[in-house]
């Protein structure tokens, strides 16, 4: 009977994460994963699972769910001709390079450090969110040779640090290189694409500590954290939708930005242990 309990709670949290997640994403654009690896973070714990390899299951859980969802919008924006398959073709490899050392290193980090990196991160995109410009520039294109082969594996490393698909570091980083929004925002989702899949395989073979996992985990990756959130945020992502095209977001993204700020210093509190 406890077991079932922890199961029904389990679900009751995730299905409000999951809608909270998708209406987000739909409302301001933003990537599931920053909204999903701290609130699994919050549940697990909550619920008793709260050991040394808590943040890979958050990260690797919130990954899966970024396959589907990033499949689903690459195929969406693709329909309009938004999507830059020459971008994708020229960043993916190291992209996918990246994100496999990332499951490498997740896996042999301990909890509280990726945390603390988590944090680091969340607080750098929060405060870009809340006060990066969109006529800012770092180029008239986005880089070749040299710098795309150490930037693409980065973007792919990083991401997989924190969970997230394309769209944290993938659109910022098109933005600044001349790639107009809609089309970074489409070609991130491929990016999300690349990122998840690699790095969900792998995650697929990494050891938890049967006691410190919940029910129905394979690897990191608990599904049916993956099954709920994926379910919920295609329910509410149109939701969110119609409230943006209903009210300006750009308000609300200044809100979320503070929300997220607040968010990475509470993760930075708890990887120092205060």
């Amino acid at each position: 009977m406890p077991e079932t309990m922890l199961l029904l709670q389990m679900l009751v949290m995730l299905l409000i994460i999951g809608g909270v997640a998708g209406v987000l994403a739909g409302l301001l654009g933003v990537g599931g994963g920053i909204v999903l690896v701290p609130a699994f973070f919050y549940a697990f714990q909550t619920l008793g699972y709260d050991g040394p390899q808590l943040m890979q299951m958050c990260l690797a859980t919130s990954l899966a769910t970024i396959i589907v969802t990033s499949v689903r919008s690459v195929l969406s924006h693709n329909k309009k001709g938004a999507v830059d398959w020459q971008i994708l073709r020229g960043w993916g490899p190291g992209i996918a390079l990246g994100a496999v050392a990332g499951v490498l290193a997740a896996a042999s980090l301990r909890s509280t450090t990726l945390q603390g990196l988590f944090g680091v991160l969340a607080l750098v995109i929060g405060l870009y969110l809340g006060f990066g410009r969109s006529e800012w520039r770092l180029g008239a294109e986005m880089p070749k040779g040299a710098r795309r082969m150490i930037l693409s594996p980065l973007v792919g490393f990083l991401s997989v640090l924190m969970g997230i698909g394309g769209g944290s570091f993938g659109v910022p980083l098109m933005s600044l290189h001349n790639v107009v929004i809609h089309r970074a925002v489409a070609t991130a989702a491929g990016f999300g694409v690349i990122i998840a899949v690699p790095s969900v395989l792998g995650f697929l073979f990494v050891p938890i500590d049967p006691a410190m996992r919940p029910p129905l985990t394979v690897g990191a990756v608990n599904l049916v954290a993956f099954a709920v959130i994926v379910s919920m945020t295609l329910i509410t992502a149109p939701w969110g939708v119609k409230l943006a095209h209903a009210m300006d977001p750009k308000p609300l993204k200044r809100v979320f930005a503070v929300f997220l700020v607040l968010v990475a210093i509470n993760m930075l509190r708890k990887a120092m242990g205060a």
